[in-house]
């Protein structure tokens, strides 16, 4: 049996001529990796969250702009009581004004009474983090509706 005993410089020797450095570096590819792989879920995170606040966004315009058009009723047969209905012409200008002035587009729609107003928004959010991989934007819509009630005597 022999035993072999090594000197300070012995190992030095050993380590500089490369019988030991299997692992060097090992931690940092992981570490570099690790990191990557955090910053794209970060990025993630905060894209799909800027994504639903541009959503819930466009919900919201959209349930506006059919309130601004459900206000443009029809005045000859509000007045007369024959029945509350929306002056589609109206309506649809209000609603487009609304959609205007909030920066987005969309679409008008009424019921086939002309009691009711949809309308469906379309946007885009501009992402932050996932344009390092090609998405630079994601499509948004939003649908509301507003429908006229009225009290009868």
């Amino acid at each position: 049996m022999q035993v072999t005993f090594f000197s300070r410089c012995n190992r030095r020797r050993l380590v500089m001529s490369g019988r030991m450095r299997r692992d060097d570096g090992g931690v940092v590819v992981f570490v570099a990796v690790c990191v990557v792989a955090l910053l794209g879920i970060i990025g993630l995170v905060l894209d799909g969250g800027g994504k639903l606040r541009a959503t819930e966004r466009a919900d919201a315009v959209a349930f506006e702009a059919a309130r601004a058009g459900g206000q443009a009723i029809d005045p000859g047969e509000a007045v007369s009581g024959d029945a509350i209905r929306v002056d589609p012409q109206a309506a649809a200008a209000a609603a487009y004004a609304y959609l205007g002035r909030a920066g987005v587009s969309g679409k008008v729609f009424f019921t086939e009474n002309n009691a009711r107003v949809v309308v469906t928004v379309t946007d885009s959010y501009a992402t932050k983090f996932l344009p390092v991989v090609g998405i630079g934007s994601m499509a948004v819509s939003g649908h509301g509706s507003a429908t006229l009630l009225h009290k009868a005597d």
